[in-house]
């Protein structure tokens, strides 16, 4: 192997940026570590004890578990000792500085090579191994530019703002990919946007895609996949479809019409019991669906253990079509399957009974899982119960 060039970088380094220096013997924290830990101080100061697991209760058990992974990490707990002002953390003791190594010459770093990283051996550092030869790209990639006719569809978008304002069109939750047709608008994080053009429509793998010609308000335009504006819009809170405001255009833009069925109602409902076990819960919501009016359905909800013997709270209730019940609770039960209270209740007569359709989860989440079931995209996605969000499977 030909060293002259290391010789080289070696004897020219006037700047000793190959300097070998001693490590600072005290590690701080880095901001996350710390964040993390200081929310598990905050709990002990509230509470007077360390958190404990329990499923009931996912804020605490998580600290908990957090609290184990730091304890089994000598190095975290060494980072954190100057922030334990409970004294949780189990005693490590201080990591000794290794003495700095000297070197005199390139044979001095050759036999500290211990790795094997400057021989000729598979693990040299001159043996590039594990990198294509060609990376594989996508033919084309869906990116914004500037629209060169926007003059053309300027107005169009000033006539939806008109319409807007005068209350003839009215902003809806986007709740399904059959609701993208030509000359629909759409608002994705923000900014308006016109569906100019849908290409072919072609079925793989069981789904439809098509390729759109999006204009977007702030003088640009895409050409984006059916399905990746689907799922943008899915993601985005904020995200909306612009629709006429009558009567049945909410039925015409999920494709209802008189032949189809309305098979129930799916509600969101919230418990008013009194039991500490339930009404310390946060984010505790039942899902359910019922063929009679909510009203009626709940009308016993103090006698019922699958209500909980307690009163329930209506937060929302959504009229179905074409529902098929048993597939329903099962996607439902699949979906938030790790996020399904775990309580057993006693009925009137001694019973003990496990009720399935209360869920731990924030009601923008289970408001998202409706639209969709109702739409068949549920599958899709699933429900991560620590970050409680809805992610892309």
């Amino acid at each position: 192997m030909d060293l002259d060039w290391l010789k080289e970088v070696v004897e020219g380094d006037d700047m000793n940026l190959l300097e070998v220096k001693q490590k600072s013997k005290g590690v701080s924290p880095d901001e996350h570590l710390l964040s993390k830990f200081e929310e598990i101080n905050n709990f002990i100061t509230k509470n007077g004890r360390e958190p404990e697991p329990d499923f009931l209760k996912p804020t605490e058990h998580m600290l908990y578990k957090r609290l184990c992974t730091i304890k089994d990490s000598p190095d975290q707990c060494e980072k954190l000792v100057d922030y334990d002002i409970h004294g949780i953390l189990p005693v490590v003791a201080p990591t000794e500085p290794e003495e700095p190594k000297e070197y005199d010459s390139l044979e001095d770093i050759f036999a500290d090579d211990s790795l094997g990283l400057l021989d000729d051996g598979a693990d040299s550092i001159f043996n590039i191994k594990n990198v294509p030869k060609k990376a594989d790209m996508p033919s084309k990639i869906a990116q914004r530019k500037k629209c060169q006719n926007f003059e053309d569809y300027q107005p169009l978008f000033q006539n939806c703002h008109e319409q807007l304002q005068a209350g003839e069109l009215v902003q809806m939750k986007f709740t399904g990919e059959q609701q993208i047709q030509h000359g629909q608008f759409f608002i994705l994080h923000g900014v308006m946007c016109y569906v100019a053009d849908i290409g072919e429509r072609i079925k793989k793998n069981g789904k439809v895609n098509a390729k759109l010609h999006l204009i977007f308000e702030n003088g640009t335009e895409s050409d984006m996949l059916l399905r990746s504006l689907a799922t943008e819009l899915y993601k985005d809170e904020t995200g909306r479809r612009i629709m006429p405001k009558s009567e049945n255009a909410l039925d015409d833009m999920l494709g209802i019409t008189s032949e189809d069925q309305a098979t129930g109602y799916i509600y969101i409902l919230s418990s008013l019991s009194e039991n500490p076990e339930i009404s310390s819960l946060e984010n505790l919501y039942k899902i359910g669906f019922s063929t009679v009016t909510v009203e009626k359905r709940i009308a016993n909800a103090v006698n019922e253990p699958t209500y909980l013997m307690a009163p329930v709270k209506i937060v929302a209730v959504y009229k179905s079509f074409n529902m098929n019940t048993h597939k329903f609770e099962t996607l439902l039960h699949t979906f938030f399957g790790k996020a399904c209270l775990d309580i057993d209740i006693v009925d009137g007569e001694g019973k003990v009974c496990h009720p399935r359709e209360w869920f731990i989860a924030p009601l923008n989440c289970i408001n998202a899982a409706i639209t969709l079931l109702e739409n068949g995209e549920i599958v899709n996605y699933r429900y991560d119960p620590v970050t409680q969000d809805i992610v892309e499977r």
